[in-house]
């Protein structure tokens, strides 16, 4: 079954399935059929699929031209239908991960794929899951409802776990460029994994377990939500001594070894950062043991959002308004620069706060036409004089390149900058930073 499925692989003859077609699968299956793999890809959204049979991609990091050249030479096809599983050679998963409204793991998507795939299953067919999970899913509850098909695991069909690491709107690493860890449930499944992403990633790490590359992805993004927390509660407190925190960063780096730089902002967003470590918070307490200093950074980051708004209504009051009664203009919605993901976004969280505080909040953001606060619908608004003149405050809280910073210091009477995108201007008694 091995030495069947690699030769495929090795002749671009392996037919591959990609099941979710949102920021991670559709990217990676754009990387597949770009290498002459023939890719299926599948989603329960309807209209996904037929946006793609149109050519027309919904995510920024996949060109609609890279899309319709995929279609033209059919080495891409999109559907809904899951009988399709049967005719492929390799499956993998990229379907969401969310918390619940408690904030314990929701794998119920990874269940429902996983279940959908094992009425599909049949020899020499390798399965890998790809959404990001707390240690122990792919063997723990993947693979008994893939058992129930009857079929051997790593002797009839192969299994493995290989952390997603897309990063939406990076220029310098794309799916293909960011090394790939890999990892099965055994020794022929760690073969299969590495000889299918081989044919396509740059680089691989093959680790020794399934588990083992789950913890990789979560210890990656744990790594991130704690450096984020400890540089946030520095910039709170160089705040009060008085203190720049951008100027301490930028000197602090020209240290080359033992620092990496890290940025304050007014929260922490999308699916990775924010939700990733507390699946592994959760996988601890679930064994016995508090992760501390995840929880801790954790409530830190959460905490910035409303640590904003006290800064806002504190500069306001210098200048004799009440924040209720102030008009604040937003530049900036999505989570980080550049990208047209809400995910998580923190600035969402700081305008419900303005808004629940009565102030009139108006956005600007050419990734995001409007945005719904319940009932209240925003509509973003074309940056221009005349508009920031309207306006008591101006924030920035995405700082896109997009924005036209000269005429927002110009035209502002008051601007809080939470991203140092203003700081070429500096100083200015209109301009004030996180």
């Amino acid at each position: 079954m091995l030495h069947n499925l690699r030769d495929k692989i090795r002749n671009r003859k392996a037919r591959v399935g990609v099941i979710g077609l949102g920021y991670v699968g559709l990217p990676l299956a754009m990387s597949f059929a770009k290498k002459g793999f023939v890719v299926t890809g599948i989603d329960v959204d309807q209209t996904k699929i037929e946006r793609l049979k149109k050519g027309q991609s919904y995510i920024l990091d996949v060109r609609s031209e890279v899309l319709k050249e995929a279609l033209r030479k059919k080495l891409f096809h999109a559907t809904v239908d899951f009988k399709v599983l049967t005719s492929l050679d390799a499956i993998i998963i990229c379907v969401p991960t969310p918390l619940s409204k408690t904030k314990e793991p929701d794998i119920s998507y990874v269940i429902d794929a996983s279940k959908k795939v094992a009425k599909h299953l049949k020899k020499g067919q390798l399965v890998v899951l790809e959404s990001t999970t707390y240690p122990g899913t792919t063997e723990e509850v993947v693979l008994p409802i893939l058992k129930r098909s009857g079929l051997k695991p790593d002797k009839d069909f192969f299994l493995a776990f290989s952390p997603e690491r897309v990063d939406p709107g990076n220029k310098e690493f794309d799916t293909v460029s960011i090394c790939k860890v890999v990892g099965g449930i055994g020794k022929n499944s760690s073969e299969a994994v590495n000889a299918l992403y081989g044919s396509v990633m740059n680089k691989i790490t093959q680790v020794s377990s399934a588990k083992t590359a789950e913890m990789v992805k979560l210890l990656e993004n744990t790594f991130r939500i704690v450096n984020i927390g400890l540089i946030n509660e520095i910039a709170m407190m160089s705040n009060k001594l008085g203190v720049d925190i951008w100027e301490v960063i930028e000197a602090a780096k020209t240290k080359p070894f033992g620092f990496m730089p890290f940025y304050p902002g007014p929260g922490i967003g999308g699916h990775c950062i924010p939700i990733d470590p507390l699946y592994l918070s959760w996988e601890s307490r679930r064994h016995g043991f508090e992760a501390k200093m995840i929880e801790l950074a954790s409530a830190i980051n959460k905490s910035m959002p409303i640590y904003v708004v006290k800064r806002v209504a504190h500069l306001l009051s210098q200048k004799k308004t009440l924040l209720k009664k102030a008009s604040i203009l937003v530049l900036g919605v999505t989570y980080k620069r550049d990208i047209d993901d809400l995910r998580e976004s923190p600035a969402i969280d700081v305008m419900t706060l303005l808004l629940e505080k009565g102030c009139r909040v108006a956005y600007s953001d050419p990734f995001i036409s409007s945005v719904n606060f319940g009932k209240r619908v925003l509509r973003s608004q074309r940056l221009t004089p005349t508009l920031l003149k309207k306006y008591d405050c101006v924030m920035v809280l995405t700082d896109h390149h997009f924005f036209d910073y000269e005429m927002v210091i110009k035209h502002s009477d008051l601007i809080y900058d939470t991203r140092n995108a203003l700081r070429k201007f500096r100083p200015r008694p209109n301009l004030f930073f996180l």
